[in-house]
């Protein structure tokens, strides 16, 4: 008798956890919790922009014509002259194989000294391709005109073009810009402040009060009360430990946390050049009820011979059939009940069958009205 009842409160136990699972999954999920890694940021942590100006070479006769770019000569003699070329005064050559190009990357933020960067290559003057070139030494400045990174290598281009004797020619994607992978050595690192700064400020993607206020909440559940404190609807300070390798594992640990973004206020966004329209989630309308019609005309050429009898005089003619014929669709009235939100909307307008074109003018007649509870923004 002992053992059978042991056996059952075994599988009793057995099943608690398994119980559990079954009601977790049955809860409601947090579908909208997002990372904070997701929506906001450290306040000096970021990537900065890098500019050069260089020269391409090796092109096989699509480079610059310098008789309309003077630049990639001037930059082609200043070149030679740093390594003791001195070319005879007045003389013009034509440089077929070069282009003068601009170079830009991105510098991340923590970037060392000997870590590579990728580079993006551009033509500024009238290159035809800069498939086949090599970039030679070029120097990248960042918005101080300090030195920040060394770019120099072959470049990978996604397009190409072929010209016909007649003029005639083709062009696949865009043969004046390349990438070099990892092209670039970085020089010089940007100070972030991460690890000197008294506290840490996470700065939203999106400014919203409510967002801000919930993540200090979350933060303050986690670490105890005043660790974070929202500074206004967009950035929230966090005290941070003082060693670097502590601040790591706590930054590591509060990007990580899910926090739900308060609900963007109602709009809708009309592209009045594409057709698009898009309904935010908290829109809704106040009761009112609405009735759209088309009228539409279609007009027909149809001409006719007119062929005179054999023994009549006269010519042969062509002679005009004009068919004009007027359609008017039935405009059904459809219904909006106070608070209707977006389910019904859209279920309302998809029965009536609307264009974009009349959705446009059902919304913008809604406003005028004041039946659209939200801003009707027009792009």
């Amino acid at each position: 008798m002992y053992q059978p009842m042991k056996s059952f409160f075994l599988r009793q136990l057995l099943l608690v956890p398994l119980l559990l699972a079954v009601l977790a999954s049955l809860m409601p999920n947090n579908v909208l919790a997002d990372r904070l890694k997701d929506i906001a940021s450290i306040a000096g942590v970021r990537s900065n922009a890098l500019l050069g100006y260089g020269l391409v070479v090796g092109l096989d006769g699509t480079g610059d014509q310098t008789s309309q770019t003077p630049f990639t000569t001037q930059s082609f003699t200043n070149m030679l002259e740093q390594f003791g070329v001195t070319l005879p005064p007045g003389l013009r050559f034509q440089l077929k194989n070069v282009a003068a190009v601009a170079v830009h990357a991105e510098l991340p933020a923590f970037a060392k000294p000997g870590q590579p960067v990728d580079v993006t290559v551009s033509s500024i003057g009238n290159a035809k391709s800069l498939r086949g070139g090599s970039l030679l030494l070029t120097s990248l400045k960042g918005a101080d005109g300090q030195i920040y990174a060394l770019a120099q290598g072959n470049l990978v281009v996604g397009g190409f073009g072929a010209e016909g004797a007649d003029g005639s020619s083709i062009t696949v994607n865009i043969p004046s810009v390349g990438r070099i992978p990892n092209g670039a050595t970085v020089e010089r690192m940007v100070d972030t402040g991460f690890d000197s700064a008294t506290n840490l400020i996470f700065n939203l993607h999106r400014s919203d009060f409510t967002t801000a206020k919930r993540v200090a909440d979350q933060i303050n559940n986690m670490f105890g009360p005043q660790v974070a404190r929202a500074l206004d609807a967009s950035s929230i300070m966090v005290t941070a430990p003082k060693t670097s390798d502590e601040r790591v594992t706590y930054v590591s640990v509060l990007e990580n946390l899910e926090v739900q973004q308060g609900l963007e206020s109602a709009k809708v966004i009309i592209n009045s050049r594409t057709g698009t329209i898009v309904v935010g989630q908290a829109v809704k309308v106040s009761p009112v009820a609405v009735t759209h019609g088309s009228l539409t005309v279609t007009v027909t050429e149809d001409p006719g011979v007119s062929q005179p009898n054999a023994l009549a005089g006269g010519e042969t003619a062509i002679v005009p059939d004009t068919t004009i014929s007027i359609e008017q669709e039935d405009g059904r009235m459809f219904m909006f009940n106070a608070g209707t939100r977006l389910d019904a909307i859209v279920r309302a307008v998809n029965q009536v069958g609307a264009a974009p074109g009349d959705l446009m003018a059902i919304l913008e007649a809604m406003k005028q009205a004041g039946a659209l509870r939200a801003e009707l923004v027009v792009i």
